[in-house]
């Protein structure tokens, strides 16, 4: 009798230790939760996202180059004007450069919605419609394409690293003066805020 208490109390105490080493397993696996699935037209590799990085900053490049015209009727400050109308032609030279990288590896010229755009451009037009015209409202554009101008930099060093990355240096080096460009439009951007424009606007206070 005793003999058959002590095989199940072994038993059990089996039982309960891998109960508990099952339960450690699960702890320690990554949980499925959080995972976010991909949809069904998801890139599967390097390429497929540098092509979709591409659509994506090129709806942006057009979008940009129809707010531009709007934001230079705003501005009040001469060199803020003619800042932003310089930027609207190299914007139109920077989708041309998209429209060659397309050709160069096959695809068609098409873009697709960017939600960062999207939403930094409506920002924009809400900074204007929150301004009286003049200093002020020139300090909010100021702001405004500066935040569009840092997402811009921010894609192009992406996209041309993936270009570099995927052998494809001919259009790594096209987008690569786009980048620069970019670059230097943000620090004409800050010395026209530093300069007067912000100045202007706190005398305003």
């Amino acid at each position: 009798m005793a003999t058959k208490t002590t095989t199940r109390t072994r038993s059990t105490a089996s039982k309960t230790t891998a109960k508990n080493n099952a339960s450690k397993t699960t702890a320690t696996r990554p949980s499925a939760r959080g995972m976010v699935k991909a949809k069904s037209t998801a890139a599967e590799g390097l390429k497929e996202l540098f092509i979709d990085c591409l659509k994506d900053i090129y709806w942006a490049e057009k979008a940009l180059s129809k707010a531009l015209p709007k934001m230079a009727k705003n501005a009040t400050n001469t060199n803020l004007i003619e800042g932003l109308e310089n930027h609207l032609s190299e914007t139109e030279e920077q989708i041309t450069r998209l429209e060659q990288a397309f050709e160069k590896i096959g695809k068609k010229a098409v873009g697709k919605k960017c939600e960062a755009m999207d939403g930094l451009l409506k920002e924009g037009q809400d900074i204007m419609e929150s301004t009286e015209p003049g200093p002020v409202r020139d300090a909010g554009i100021i702001a405004a394409c500066q935040k569009v101008e840092h997402y811009e930099i921010a894609t192009y060093g992406t996209i041309v690293a993936f270009a570099k990355t995927l052998g494809l240096d001919e259009i790594a080096s096209l987008l690569h003066i786009t980048l620069e460009e970019e670059k230097a439009a943000d620090i004409q951007l800050t010395e026209a805020a530093y300069n007067t424009i912000n100045f202007d606007a706190a005398e305003m206070d």
